[in-house]
């Protein structure tokens, strides 16, 4: 995060005695730091010890990773919704591209459950195409609502507690390395700039942090690459008391998003929102369309020789795709050029905005796709572009 925050209680200088209320016993503190001890960092207490474990065993993987291993290199659409695995907020997920360093997948969460979950080897974003509730962990909790992006730092403890299970979809994807607001959107001390497309008043940060003081039998689900485990825990893994520090799970709404707009057409790095080592994330939302009299509002073609591009498809009208829909993800590897179809460059001529939602990743690293994307192809997408 860009910014300190503090919750609950904890000692004036850190690293020093914190005694409970019996004024003999010490909460234990846990420093949470990234890139060792040179990235950011928070400070947890805890009732308990956080390294305390009665029991782990290995599960099987709830999710499919299984690689479509003769796929060829071209343009791909699919439709997520057409696989769809019912469950809980962890074993509904349906992974449908991945590479070294990331995994993008869907889940529609159609049932409550009391486990925990830890991705240890992964930061997570976290898209609420549909469902609100509440996100609980360690760190505290907040609301969450439709469009909003929830990153949810490598070895957090956490929960997703809809309202309802009636339609809570899903958009996840994983990184190796942190989700970063892009250093051109900060000054030199941190702050949001005023030319940013998104303020600090905009996140979504933990607003209560219950402290759940309470020994038992609690089950955390770890997921360690594709693999996972169950961790047995004799006291309640939301125990901490106070922690204060930079890092933290927030939210940022895509509806917060503030696109600019040109004379002429902008190119997708004017739509970032979150950075990371190996690929960028991009917000399109409803925005003004180019002023120059003769502009062309949809993309040129375009070859990127560095990128995959990706782009899951939320809500709207979209300028430059023919038959896409709610949950569609088109990919377009960087091995070929893309752009857009056949009428749709002249269609977009004299037009004054667009009302579409879609989320933008662009790897760095090529993607390799899941036997859950052929399942749920459009077979004639690759040669749509035929005239």
């Amino acid at each position: 995060m860009p910014f300190y925050h503090k919750l609950g209680d904890m000692p004036k200088v850190k690293h020093t005695t914190f005694y409970k209320p019996d004024g003999k016993s010490l909460y234990r503190e846990e420093l949470a730091s990234s890139k060792g001890f040179s990235g950011v960092y928070s400070n947890k207490y805890h009732h308990f010890l956080p390294t305390a474990l009665k029991d782990a065993k290995a599960i099987a993987s709830p999710s499919s990773f299984q690689e479509w291993k003769d796929a060829q290199v071209l343009f791909y659409h699919f439709f997520t919704y057409d696989k769809e695995s019912s469950g809980n907020f962890i074993n509904s997920r349906t992974v449908f591209l991945q590479n070294e360093h990331t995994t993008m997948a869907t889940a529609k969460v159609t049932e409550d459950t009391d486990l925990f979950f830890r991705n240890a080897f992964h930061n997570e974003y976290i898209f609420i195409h549909h469902g609100q509730g509440n996100f609980l962990s360690e760190y505290g909790s907040f609301k969450f609502v439709e469009g909003d992006q929830l990153i949810i730092p490598r070895c957090t403890t956490y929960q997703l507690k809809f309202d309802n299970y009636d339609n809570n979809r899903l958009l996840l994807v994983e990184s190796d390395t942190a989700f970063e607001i892009p250093k051109n959107y900060r000054n030199d001390y941190g702050q949001l700039t005023e030319n940013a497309p998104y303020s600090e008043r905009d996140f979504i940060i933990p607003d209560n942090l219950p402290a759940i003081c309470e020994k038992g039998d609690f089950k955390v689900i770890l997921k360690a690459g594709k693999k996972y485990f169950e961790h047995l825990l004799p006291h309640h893994p939301f125990d901490v008391v106070g922690w204060d520090g930079f890092l933290y799970p927030f939210a940022l709404n895509i509806k917060s998003y503030h696109s600019k707009v040109g004379r002429i057409h902008l190119p997708p790095p004017t739509h970032l929102c979150f950075k990371t080592q190996n690929f960028v994330l991009c917000n399109f939302v409803p925005r003004p369309f180019d002023f120059h009299q003769e502009a062309i509002p949809t993309p040129y073609f375009h070859s990127n020789i560095d990128s995959d591009e990706v782009i899951y498809y939320v809500a709207g009208d979209f300028m430059s795709r023919k038959g896409v829909k709610e949950g569609s993800i088109t990919l377009h590897p960087g091995g070929m050029p893309h752009g857009p179809q056949p009428g749709k460059t002249e269609e977009s001529i004299g037009k004054k905005g667009t009302d579409e939602y879609a989320v933008m990743v662009d790897t760095f690293t090529p993607l390799r796709p899941t036997l859950n994307v052929k399942d749920t192809l459009d077979e004639g997408y690759s040669r749509s572009w035929l005239e």
